[in-house]
């Protein structure tokens, strides 16, 4: 198949579009199916990325599609949180812009340093980035507890969830606070790839530099 829009990978990620502006669409008055879709939504981007290297269907439109739909979805329950939230709207904005910040600046620098894809890290890099995007485990669980906090936070703010009669507070609220410290680590990873994307541009910059002095002198 020669069709890239038709590619199974880029159907499933069309999939998880519709489902989270379902779960948008529900936000504001039936938290239940909100989190149903945005949950089923977050549950496909397991397998588009499995499916694009099985049937030989990866391509650069649905590597952008898997990420822009990432960035988007979490961006838009934040904003949901902002009006739930009002006191913490500034932590929700700091997430937002953290996210997006880093994911682009990191997804540019890797395109323009020869990169196929920002999960594709040079081995000589940062550690912490290498296990994070090599390790298919640590990526899985990182990016589902920063999603399942966000929509705990969101979904605890209507009910608690089934009480645990052991424990004394809902279902939804114990795996808000235990998703909460992954959330946080993933902020902390965010920053750190940040700070590596800066590097390469800057690293960039300096080679560029570099061949234009070199350039002047032998011209000289």
């Amino acid at each position: 198949m020669t069709n890239v829009y038709l590619f199974v990978p880029n159907i499933i990620d069309y999939l998880r579009i519709v489902f989270a502006f379902i779960s948008f669409y529900y936000m504001p008055f039936d938290p239940t199916k909100a989190t149903l879709f945005y949950l089923l939504s977050g549950f496909l981007d397991a397998f588009d990325g499995h499916l694009a290297r099985m049937l030989n269907q990866c391509s650069r439109l649905g590597a952008m599609l898997d990420m822009l739909t990432d960035r988007i979805t979490t961006m838009c329950l934040c904003a949901a949180l902002c009006q739930l939230y009002p006191t913490y709207m500034l932590f929700f904005q700091f997430a937002m812009a953290l996210d997006i910040f880093s994911h682009w600046m990191h997804c540019q620098s890797s395109i323009e340093r020869g990169s196929t894809s920002h999960k594709k890290i040079d081995l000589s890099a940062n550690p912490f980035l290498r296990y994070y995007y090599h390790n298919k485990v640590i990526l899985f669980v990182m990016c589902a507890a920063n999603e399942l906090f966000f929509c705990m936070l969101y979904l605890t703010y209507f009910t608690g969830g089934p009480t645990i009669p052991l424990l004394g507070f809902g279902l939804w609220t114990l795996l808000c606070v235990v998703c909460a410290p992954l959330s946080i680590l993933k902020m902390v990873i965010s920053a750190i790839q940040l700070g590596a994307a800066c590097e390469n541009y800057a690293i960039m910059d300096r080679e560029d530099l570099a061949r234009a002095s070199s350039s002047q002198k032998k011209l000289g």
